[in-house]
């Protein structure tokens, strides 16, 4: 299935990057998208906004859009300005590149060299950006710290250097974590399954053995509260594992959830120490049940899901009060599922969206499909009410995921990047 031919380890050759600077600036504008699935990593926006529920023949106004290298990428967004991670090949080099959120002019950009032959396009994850620091992990691994104002580098890690990591297939998709000025990484070395870095000189807090060998997926580190113990849960090649925050202590795992060809979507903390994850390629999903008894955790299966009830190839599905949200891989179509994994609604055969992302804000879903045709629908579980519809793109393949900052929905295809006024006007004003 299109396996591409194995990464070599580096050759131990430093790696040393250029800022260069733009004319943009900052945008004086609220609203933060500041990591994958945003500020509470569970794809849902901040409240506060007000947003259209319907929109005029032309679609939401395009605010402006930039040319992008191939990939799938998604933005960050804090303080005004938009963090992309992109590869630039005319260069060779990963660029990480901050624009401005009012119109994407280029404030700055970090790059370094990286020799990347096509592969169903080349980025993959999105930065994690504090106030202080920005986080981004390339396709081959390189693991970069700025300064989120001005771009200036604090370090720069190879991982597989570091820690003998292996690129997944069609490269590295896992988005990097910053808590506390700590880096949460899962770079599935033989003797470090996880670890947390320190955000100002990358130098290791702790590091989590690794004694089932287990390598890297697409898949992205999730934080979880059971007990009152903090854990982070990640999806690693061969299963599920369950690690101390405090000090990376391997508090439980388990083999139950796997995907042989490629593990892409996080895992969906449910309520009561419960799991919810899903997969492609046929294999469904699957509901854990973490539980602690005498300051020891153990997980078990609960149920599955065949792949016709749900299944998820890239996205990961949203949790909004007590259903979940999601586009099931067999149909295409977006589904409702209650936490039992059965199935509330679905948009029906002529509401299909193919591979594409999706967010909820506002009691609104916004999905866009591969071509680039954005759909908002209500994001209730008494049935799919669609709203609106506008193509945004001619393109293809516009996967990455989308970030709303305030007003300011961003979403992308394969080669250019999109910011769209998704605000509820009142009438009479501009």
């Amino acid at each position: 299935m299109d396996r591409p031919p194995q990464t070599v380890a580096s050759k131990g050759v430093p790696l040393k990057g250029v800022l260069t600077t733009g004319d943009g600036r900052p945008a004086d504008l609220s609203g933060s998208w500041p990591q994958f699935r945003g500020e509470k990593l569970n794809g849902i926006g901040e409240p506060g906004t007000a947003l259209a529920r319907q929109w005029p023949n032309e679609g939401p106004p395009l605010l402006w859009s930039v040319e992008l290298g191939e990939g799938y990428a998604g933005p960050a967004v804090q303080q005004g300005r938009v963090y992309l991670l992109d590869y630039d090949r005319g260069a060779s080099a990963d660029a990480l590149r901050c624009l401005s959120l009012s119109d994407g002019k280029e404030i700055w950009r970090f790059s370094y060299p990286v020799d990347i032959k096509r592969n169903h396009g080349m980025s993959r994850t999105v930065p994690a950006v504090t106030e202080k620091y920005v986080v981004a992990l390339g396709p081959k691994c390189h693991v970069s710290c700025l300064d989120a104002a001005t771009g200036k580098p604090f370090w720069l890690v190879d991982l597989i250097q570091r820690y003998g990591t292996t690129v997944p297939p069609w490269y590295a998709g896992q988005c990097p974590l910053v808590e506390k000025d700590r880096l949460i990484l899962a770079p599935g070395g033989p003797d470090a399954l996880m670890v947390a870095l320190d955000c100002s000189s990358g130098e290791p807090i702790w590091k989590t053995p690794n004694p089932r060998g287990w390598k890297m997926t697409h898949a992205s580190i999730v934080p979880m509260e059971l007990a009152g113990r903090r854990m982070y849960v990640y999806c690693a090649s061969g299963g599920v594992a369950g690690v101390a925050a405090d000090d990376g202590s391997l508090l439980w795992d388990t083999t139950d959830w796997k995907i042989s060809i490629a593990t892409v979507p996080s895992p969906v903390v449910l309520p009561e120490g419960k799991i919810f994850f899903s997969g492609g390629y046929n294999s469904g999903a699957l509901v854990l049940q973490v539980r602690e008894q005498g300051g020891r955790f153990n997980a078990q299966t609960v149920s599955r899901l065949k792949p016709d009830q749900f299944g998820s190839t890239q996205h990961t599905p949203i949790l909004l009060g007590d259903h979940l949200y999601g586009i099931r891989e067999k149909d295409k179509e977006l589904v409702c599922l209650d936490l039992e994994g059965k199935e509330v609604w679905t948009s029906g055969r002529e509401h299909r969206f193919g591979l594409g992302p999706y967010l909820i804000a506002d009691g609104l879903i916004y999905v866009m499909s591969d071509d680039g045709v954005l759909t908002l629908a209500e994001a209730i579980p008494t049935g799919y009410h669609q709203l609106a519809e506008h193509r945004v793109f001619d393109g293809h393949d516009a996967w990455g995921p989308m970030a709303l900052a305030g007003n300011r929905l961003l979403v992308r295809e394969f080669t250019h990047l999109a910011c769209l006024d998704v605000s509820e006007k009142a009438p009479g004003k501009p």
